[in-house]
């Protein structure tokens, strides 16, 4: 195995790490419904047909305290987006699972989204970005596999 390039590895999460801010400020000013970038997201994680969830576990998901994912879930549930309920053998815990107006909530969002970086398709190419998403995958893999 060659010697680490650390300057190369820096620049590609960098890169990574920009992109992100860049697309999570973009987004989030275009989100309907007063949705919060952390609100989208938790419908999201939902949306991929992810099981209901304790709020401890998803914050554990998100990688934020479960006082920062309980500020988020009481934003959504007020909004109808989610349900919490008593978990089914623990009485002390809950469960969270989206709804049917938080779906509609994501799927507006997605069509918000999709306006927003039409521009970007068109600049970049359709099959230039589909190209790219396998190795973006791996990368999201490896890293949500080795969390320290």
């Amino acid at each position: 195995m060659s010697e680490p390039d650390t300057e190369t590895y820096f620049r590609f999460f960098n890169e990574i790490g920009i992109i992100n801010q860049l697309v999570s400020n973009r987004v989030e000013r275009m989100l309907p419904h007063g949705l919060t970038m952390s609100q989208f997201t938790v419908l999201n994680h939902f949306s991929r047909g992810l099981p209901s969830k304790s709020p401890l576990g998803l914050a554990n998901a998100f990688q934020v305290t479960k006082g920062a994912m309980t500020n988020t879930l009481k934003q959504l549930d007020g909004k109808g987006f989610i349900a919490i309920e008593p978990h089914e053998s623990d009485g002390r815990s809950k469960i969270v699972s989206i709804t049917d107006r938080g779906r509609v909530a994501h799927r507006d969002a997605l069509a918000e989204i999709a306006k927003a970086m039409s521009a970007f398709v068109e600049i970049v190419g359709r099959d230039e970005i589909d190209n790219a998403i396998p190795m973006l995958q791996k990368v999201r893999i490896w890293l949500d596999e080795n969390r320290t």
